[in-house]
């Protein structure tokens, strides 16, 4: 048993029952143990100090983060697998203390031990064995790292993996990261805020420590960019709601935001990342002088309080797969890969990496949402959209094509009629559009063509029609 003496300050004179000094002075002196000895082959991990009040030894002084601790998942995690019906001893390594999660090589813990100690996710799980730090604070510091691995070499992905709980798999494939087609700019300045994990953290005021915190490689935009490990205030411990309607508070949007509206100090540029506002219909594209709706809210289903967790309806879709001959269990698919109409094969599991046909992928976003009655209903609403969308950019390019060169100066600090109307066709052009808004997009569009055609004097191009025909 190793018991401690805590100073703790005061200005009153207190009564306590484990005093071992008191005075009125400023100081009370308090001895309380500090934890057990561990077992044999628990390689410098102590679990809980107290099973029953979930009070791991490390909570003992990290008080605030114990308390956050206790309201995840992770601290319910050994019941949670007992009371699944289908608990395996394989499955106990991911559902208490020990080498998993962590960058520690020892293999102690509950695989060594088997005591009830080590039940749950806690604190070691990600930190490491934490005797060398409590029996010598300023000696050792363990950090967490928050590196992902699929190869069950590191963190997050040692259990959030496989056929259950395959959020990492899903996750390489994506964009957020190691799939992510332009990894340079997560050093880039103006651009690591939202490519890198250390810019990203950085930019949302998150003072946390962890190991890669000081290194010299940014990595992307892991787990525990966007999940708090310690704090379940929002629902699966994200950082940042995502069922907000402010651009500035929603977890996606804090990123997907970036130039909805053309930029005079970058006049060259189109939009970039404009999803969100898109979304919400608030404060983007370039508004024609001729713009009948400059005072009205346009906005889709999809941005609506009818879709209260917006992008995560249909870009974090989760759902199983089971067989079609059985019906037995095959995947777990958890929208990590981030894609809202991702191609599946002919099991119906996803393949984020696939190029295919719009009649191969699946549409269950739209659906288990209650956004459309049906999958082919949702295809069909999709082609129509983006159809319309692409017609109209074909349509304001080729009018651009005809423009006097002169119009288009990126040095002048003006925004002409030509150069709005260049930055609707990139905002068109962008896939996405057609989803996030096809109205406001459509009416942005056909404003954009009727106000270059007023004022350089050109005729239509194609018979493209100009009055906004998707169905509200």
């Amino acid at each position: 048993m190793k018991t401690r003496v805590l100073i703790v300050r005061t200005a009153l004179a207190l009564t306590v029952v484990l005093v071992a000094g008191c005075t009125d002075t400023e100081q009370i002196f308090l001895a309380f143990p500090l934890f057990d000895d561990p077992p044999s082959g628990a390689a410098g991990f102590l679990g809980y100090s107290d099973q029953e009040n979930k009070l791991p030894v490390c909570g003992n002084c990290h008080v605030g983060k114990n308390a956050e601790w206790q309201e995840t998942a992770h601290a319910s995690a050994w019941e949670t697998l007992q009371a699944s019906g289908s608990a395996q001893p394989f499955c106990e390594g991911c559902h208490t203390v020990g080498q998993n999660g962590n960058a520690s090589e020892s293999s102690g813990g509950h695989e060594a031990t088997g005591d009830p100690r080590y039940y749950d996710v806690q604190c070691e799980s990600c930190h490491g064995p934490g005797l060398a730090h409590v029996t010598n604070p300023d000696a050792s510091q363990p950090l967490a790292s928050i590196m992902v691995g699929v190869d069950l070499t590191s963190g997050c992905g040692e259990c959030h993996q496989g056929s259950h709980h395959g959020f990492v798999d899903e996750w390489a494939q994506s964009r957020h990261g190691d799939g992510a087609n332009r990894p340079q700019y997560r050093e880039r300045e103006g651009c690591r805020n939202c490519h890198g994990a250390r810019g990203a953290l950085e930019a949302w005021g998150v003072d946390a420590e962890y190991l890669e915190k000081d290194g010299t490689e940014e990595i992307g935009i892991v787990c525990a960019v966007c999940h708090d490990p310690h704090d379940a205030t929002n629902a699966g411990q994200l950082r940042f709601p995502v069922d907000s309607r402010e651009v500035d508070v929603n977890l996606c949007m804090k990123c997907h935001q970036r130039r909805p509206v053309p930029d005079m100090d970058r006049q060259s540029s189109g939009p970039h990342s404009p999803q969100g506002p898109l979304l919400l219909g608030e404060n983007v594209g370039w508004q024609p002088p001729n713009f009948e709706y400059a005072d009205l809210l346009i906005r889709s289903t999809h941005g609506s309080e009818a879709n209260p967790r917006l992008c995560a309806t249909c870009h974090v879709n989760a759902y199983e797969v089971t067989d079609a001959l059985t019906g037995d269990f095959v995947l777990s698919v958890k929208g990590h890969s981030f894609k809202p109409i991702p191609c599946i094969d002919a099991q119906g599991i996803p393949d984020p990496a696939a190029d295919c046909e719009l009649s191969e992928r699946t549409f269950s976003s739209c659906t288990t949402s209650g956004c459309h009655g049906s999958e082919d209903a949702a295809r069909s609403a999709y082609i129509v959209a983006t159809s319309r969308i692409a017609a109209l950019v074909d349509e304001l390019n080729a009018l651009l094509a005809l423009v006097p060169s002169t119009e288009f100066d990126n040095e002048d600090n003006l925004l002409t009629v030509a150069e709005g109307a260049k930055f609707n066709a990139k905002l068109g052009a962008i896939s996405s559009s057609a989803i996030h808004n096809p109205f406001l997009t459509e009416a942005l569009l056909t404003a954009s063509i009727r106000q270059v055609q007023t004022d350089y004097g050109l005729a239509p191009v194609s018979r493209v029609s100009l009055d906004n025909l998707l169905p509200k």
